[in-house]
């Protein structure tokens, strides 16, 4: 694949990252082309309409489908002209209309998470999202690694959020809440949220959620949101109590379209600012209160029925002699 087309790691350190000149101006005319492609419903599109609609000369156009040919784009040149035979589930940029700029896509990466911190660090803005097809170093809660194979969705959301640190969980809590929304209106299942935020079908692990904070004079500079989603892989191997979304349908889904709808829903809730009722509308639809659990931290574990979780996001638990008990973070476990 072209050089140009990507934001590409350097050799000796994955998160330094270089943005050759014109990537942006290439991936808004790939995603052009693609566009009048996918348009046409009786197939073909010739050259000469696309060079005209597109305002570029045949060299450029012929050598922006050669790379989207190389990219796994099946455009075949017939006697009418080019035709899409089918659209692969891409993730790069220009396969998210108006959010191009802010999309960087890898194949493979260590962590979504250490490049998202790397370019939040250089002043990225709001809602850059970071997506790999697989990773090599994901990690969840407690350093615990996110086995990340090839098919499922992987990704981290930088957010700019203006609040002090100590609401900042309500990011996370905005964002457990817009994805299992997304779940539930896409394919109508029973998606659930285990606290803090992981999302659970019957009791099974469909997605799980990561933060990392930097703060700025008792501001929050970036909260970053990493995801990693099994829609059409297998995490059974490496999790046995996990699910994904081909095992729950019985068919492969769009990773595309799924990032897109969640990020739809993301960003309006972000946008629209209102985080007060955020708990109250959590509280709806998670699996966790009014059950026994299990929680573990770095430093300890604890024991006790769930019963609220506060203004704060903190699980209150009921325990053995009666006492209750707060848990700010840690890994949640549902006792049978």
């Amino acid at each position: 694949m072209g050089a140009s087309l990507f934001w590409t790691l350097s050799l000796n350190r994955e998160t330094s990252l270089i943005l050759t000149d014109g990537c942006m101006a290439d991936e808004t005319m790939k995603g052009s082309i693609l566009n009048i492609l996918r348009a046409e419903a009786k197939g073909a599109v010739s050259g000469d309409r696309l060079s005209a609609e597109l305002r570029i000369s045949e060299d450029t156009l012929h050598k922006h489908i050669s790379e989207l040919r190389e990219l796994g784009y099946p455009i075949a040149e017939t006697a009418e002209g080019y035709l899409l035979a089918d659209s692969p589930d891409a993730l790069f940029p220009w396969e998210f209309p108006g959010r191009e700029s802010r999309i960087h896509y890898f194949p493979e990466a260590t962590s979504t998470m250490d490049i998202a911190k790397a370019l939040a660090g250089e002043g990225c803005p709001a809602f850059t999202v970071v997506i790999a097809g697989c990773q090599r170093g994901g990690r969840g809660r407690l350093e615990r690694r996110w086995h990340s194979s090839e098919g499922g969705l992987y990704f981290t959301m930088v957010t700019r959020p203006q609040m002090p640190p100590a609401l900042s969980f309500r990011i996370n809590f905005s964002a457990s809440v817009a994805l299992v929304r997304t779940f539930q209106r896409m394919f109508d299942i029973k998606a659930m949220v285990k606290w803090p935020n992981d999302i659970l079908v019957d009791d099974k692990k469909l997605a799980g959620m990561l933060s990392e904070m930097k703060t700025e004079d008792d501001r929050v500079s970036y909260v970053n949101i990493g995801i990693g989603i099994n829609l059409n892989n297998d995490p059974t191997p490496y999790e046995a109590n996990a699910t994904s979304l081909k095992q729950l349908l019985g068919r492969e889904v769009s990773r595309r379209e799924i990032l897109s709808e969640f990020l739809d829903e993301f960003e309006a809730r972000m946008n629209e600012g209102n985080f007060d009722n955020v708990i109250s509308e959590w509280k709806t639809c998670t699996l966790t209160l009014g059950r026994q659990v299990r929680v573990a931290t770095v430093h300890d574990v604890s024991e006790g029925f769930a019963t609220d979780v506060d203004e704060n996001g903190a699980l209150v638990l009921t325990l053995e002699d009666g006492s209750a008990k707060k848990v700010v973070y840690g890994d949640c476990f549902h006792q049978m």
